[in-house]
């Protein structure tokens, strides 16, 4: 019985040594990028990302919470402008500002979760004009704390965000393109 004990108290330790060694093996930083080409101006599409009050419009996450509390404020549009939110766990809570808005060609925002996790990120958008159409790129990046290397141990950051990238950027070219 004591011998049984034992062993598993080792395999115990041991299993959670190698999760410990392949967290502190990931990156310190993560990335995830998708892109979609658009048949509409750039200008159209700038103006759809740099309002916070269109993204109702083409966000993936917008309609995943209907009692999610919205509030808007600083600049109606662009640079300045700010957009929080708080709502059920399958959006959380957080905060989002315009830090740069080149018109036609790109958005910079400060992106502040502060639940169901923490984390401070950057979403950067770069609308690309290529002849009748556009090509939007949509970045999201930022610090991986030793508790988030942990958690990609288990999940793929951009597998499970990039689904996300994918669905919005689709109803992006929707609303774009009618």
């Amino acid at each position: 019985m004591f011998e049984t004990v034992v062993a598993i108290a080792v395999l115990l330790a041991l299993a959670i040594a190698i999760v410990l060694i392949l967290a502190a093996r990931k990156p310190d930083t993560f990335s995830v990028k998708r892109a979609a080409t658009i048949k509409a101006a750039p200008e159209k599409i700038f103006a759809l990302v740099s309002d916070f009050r269109q993204w109702g419009g083409w966000s993936p996450w917008e309609h995943r919470d209907p009692a999610m509390k919205r509030s808007f404020a600083g600049a109606e549009r662009g640079k300045g402008a700010i957009y929080a939110w708080d709502g059920n766990r399958n959006v959380g809570a957080g905060r989002m500002e315009i830090l740069e808005a080149e018109v036609p060609s790109r958005v910079l925002i400060k992106l502040d979760f502060i639940k169901p996790f923490e984390g401070h990120n950057t979403a950067e958008f770069t609308m690309l004009p290529q002849g009748g159409a556009t090509t939007i790129s949509w970045v999201m990046q930022g610090p991986v704390p030793f508790m988030g290397k942990l958690m990609h141990v288990f999940m793929n950051m951009d597998s499970m965000i990039g689904k996300d990238f994918e669905a919005g950027l689709a109803n992006l070219k929707k609303l774009a393109e009618t």
